[in-house]
């Protein structure tokens, strides 16, 4: 099932950490897709820490660049099946953690490491129930990260006396203005798959709202339903605004032409914040994509224990660590992203991050589905595919009905 629309837990409290023997010495493999910039920083920062708690530990970093793990979950689907695990591996929490590798029995509950950690209550009902499966849970998050956020050079807008867009309206208002001073208004990438897609669902919400968006995933929204059409023609009015180069580009590289002026804005999860500050760029804002004030487009990333795992006690000790407020402050101000964990939110986070932490603890949450959440990946394959021919051909009625017709196969739609 989808993740609803949920509010998590607030506040911060305290409460004591048990005591964690270190591992014996050993080899401890990790497998992400963290290859970038703020990735690559937090992550190091991760094996750091680890490191300094199990000393004589021999941490393998197996690595494999693609955003969103385009490459590495391919590469991860070979070693699973053929019986060659990782010792633990990056996942997406949601469908993409549940339907891929808990349905098929290739990972171990860690309800045991849960309540040891009293993770029940430092973590939010949200992301607990995403996390589980069967009331097990059986991934530890490192971060929450947020999908639904327009950047933008904030030289360029106060050159052309531009605020910051919070309606579709706003946004096309000033993508007119740029696009006459022969500035690219949005800057766009689609090389590794994913981005289109994740701009399609923040259009998605900022035309349907929570409520609508999230019924998508649970059959409460057709996809007949004229809001869908509305989505699409306003996605297919937003892509007259791109760089003509954007096939070619990943989502960093797009993230270039905005740090050179090239570009006013971008659509991008807040990952990119780490882009700007591994890149020492200052110069930009945010706000929340067009018509999705208040609301909190969700993916989390996380580690497990699968099955066949070589060193399972250097694994559980790495899980333990990974979802301590200790750990969660070291990895997310590096990675541009916020602590899961409620006592967590003491590190140096910036500006941006800061207010991230604060409406994550406030705002309407709902899934992502570029990244997981929101569906089951069969499903997000066919949405993926019915995209990637409405980027050529543009043709909205074509893509509602191939979009419907990937509904009724995933057996959500009647």
């Amino acid at each position: 099932m989808a993740l609803p629309a949920v509010a998590p837990a607030v506040g911060r409290l305290t409460a004591p950490i048990p005591a964690i023997l270190p591992a014996p010495p050993g080899r401890l493999e990790i497998f992400s897709w963290w290859t970038t910039g703020g990735e690559a920083a937090g992550l190091s920062a991760l094996f750091d820490l680890y490191k300094s708690r199990n000393p004589g530990v021999d941490i393998v970093n197996a690595t494999v660049a693609g955003g969103a793990g385009s490459n590495a979950k391919a590469v991860l689907k070979t070693r699973m099946l053929g019986g060659a695990p990782p010792d633990s591996f990056q996942i997406h929490m949601g469908h993409e953690l549940t339907d891929s590798w808990v349905v098929t029995d290739k990972m171990e509950p860690l309800d045991d490491i849960y309540t040891q950690m009293g993770w029940d209550t430092a973590f939010p009902k949200g992301v607990l129930d995403i996390v589980s499966y069967d009331g097990k849970p059986y991934a530890v998050p490192a971060n929450i990260h947020r999908a639904n956020v327009l950047w933008y050079n904030k030289k360029v807008f106060s050159d052309n006396g531009l605020q910051p867009p919070t309606t579709f309206e706003d946004f096309f208002a000033a993508a007119d203005t740029l696009k006459a001073k022969g500035i690219t208004p949005l800057a766009f990438a689609d090389a590794e798959g994913f981005e289109a897609i994740q701009t399609f669902e923040t259009t998605a919400i900022g035309v349907l709202g929570a409520e609508g968006y999230a019924g998508l995933w649970t059959g409460h929204t057709a996809w007949t339903d004229p809001r869908v059409t509305d989505t699409l023609n306003t996605y297919k009015r937003m892509l007259g605004y791109i760089n003509t180069d954007y096939a070619g580009l990943t989502w960093d590289q797009a993230n270039d032409l905005l740090i050179s002026g090239k570009a006013g804005m971008t659509i991008m999860g807040d990952w990119i914040d780490a882009d700007y500050t591994s890149k020492k760029f200052a110069d930009y804002g945010w706000t929340t994509t067009p018509g999705t004030a208040g609301i909190y487009d969700a993916l989390s990333d996380g580690f497990g224990l699968p099955k066949g795992a070589k060193d399972v006690e250097q694994v559980k000790n790495w899980l333990r660590m990974i979802g301590t407020p200790e750990a969660q402050d070291v990895f997310n101000p590096l990675k541009g992203s916020v602590p899961v964990n409620v006592f967590a939110g003491n590190g140096n986070y910036d500006p941006y991050l800061k207010s991230a932490i604060a409406d994550w603890k406030s705002q309407t949450v709902v899934p992502s589905l570029a990244h997981g959440a929101a569906a089951s990946e069969e499903w997000l394959g066919a949405i993926s595919d019915a995209m990637a021919v409405f980027m050529i051909k543009r043709d909205v009625a074509a893509t509602q009905a191939s979009l419907q017709q990937a509904c009724l196969e995933a057996r959500v739609c009647k």
